[in-house]
This record gives C-alpha cells, structure tokens and sequence, in this order.
C-alpha cells in the first residue's frame, strides 16, 4: 500500500514541478523574443513552443484526477459535516460509511464511463497543438476516478475497523517530529 501511496505522490509532485518549469520556459521564450537582438531574436522565433501550453493543461487534468484520490485519502477534501457530528455515534458512523459508499459507487461509475468514452473514441482524434491521441488524454479519467474508488473503499474500511477518518492537519510538517526528536536527544 505505501508504494501505491507514493507512486501516487510522485506523480502528483512530477507533474506539478514538470509544468512549471514548463510554463517558466515559454513565459521566458516569448519574453526574449520579444527583444531586438540581432541573432537571439531570429533563433528564439524559430524555436517553437507552442504546445507548451497544452502540454501543461493535460498535464494539470492529469494532476487533478490523482490530486482528489490523494485528497480522500489524506483527507484535505472539505465536507459539510455539521449535522453528522451532532448525531448519536451509532447513527454518525452509519452515516459516514453510507457517504463513503456513495462516494465510491459515484466515482466507480464515473471511471467506468470514461474508459467506456475512451473504448469507443475515435482513433484519429488527435490534439490540436501536439496531435498526440487524445485517448491518451481522457485515460485519467477512469485510471483516476478508479483510484478515488479504491480510496473511498479503503477510507471507509478503516472508519469501519477504527472508528477515525483522515483529518489533514495544516500545521504538521512530515519529518518535523523525528528531527525535535533528534535535536532533543542531542542537547
């Protein structure tokens, strides 16, 4: 499970840090072109960048579909859960599981009906820029939406054994208990 979690995390930090050094690139292209220096000017214009900007969108598509996977697991999606808290236990935790379901028959649906729309594509459509098939693009739908599933099951089965949902807290910083811990015993 921890080599699914950070091949999840990977991905997500490699696409982010991909398009940004991508969208830096072209920002900076077009800015130089834009300057009259005999030679730079000429050899930046023949440079062609355009599919810069619909790489990135994809891109940031992609990062979106496994970014709401990363999101139920770690739990930092927002929920309005006012009422569930002020329910009687018994009735909370049935319905915590019931929206956990929902959320896992939604999502399984959803990825089904993408790879169903990517089943029956068309094969010659391409993007526009980059022309590369946009089965290629639309394959994050399901393969995302089917992750979400599978941590809304996995959320679900642990609230079901534990009785605790993941709660994102904005102030812990990975790693930072093992270095006071460190710092600590060196004093």
């Amino acid at each position: 499970m921890k080599y699914l979690d950070h091949l999840e995390e990977w991905l997500i930090a490699s696409l982010m840090g991909a398009a940004t050094l991508i969208i830096f690139v072209a920002v900076v292209h077009r800015y130089l072109s834009g300057l009259n220096i005999p030679g730079l000017q000429t050899f930046l214009i023949s440079l062609n960048t355009s599919w810069a900007q619909e790489l990135c969108i994809f891109m940031f598509i992609w990062m979106a579909k496994f970014g709401a996977a990363y999101g139920v697991r770690t739990g930092i999606h927002v929920g309005v859960d006012v009422l569930i808290n002020r329910m009687d236990t018994r009735w909370r935790g049935r319905f915590v599981v019931i929206g956990l379901l929902a959320g896992a028959v939604f999502t399984a649906l959803i990825g089904s009906l993408g790879a169903y729309m990517i089943w029956h594509l068309s094969g010659d459509q391409t993007s526009e820029v980059m022309e590369i098939p946009m089965r290629y693009v639309y394959l994050c739908v399901p393969l995302g939406s089917w992750l979400m599933c599978f941590r809304f099951l996995q959320v679900m089965l642990h609230f079901i054994r534990t009785g605790d949902l993941p709660r994102h807290d904005h102030a812990y910083v990975e790693g930072l208990d093992d270095e006071i811990a460190e710092t600590g015993a060196k004093a």
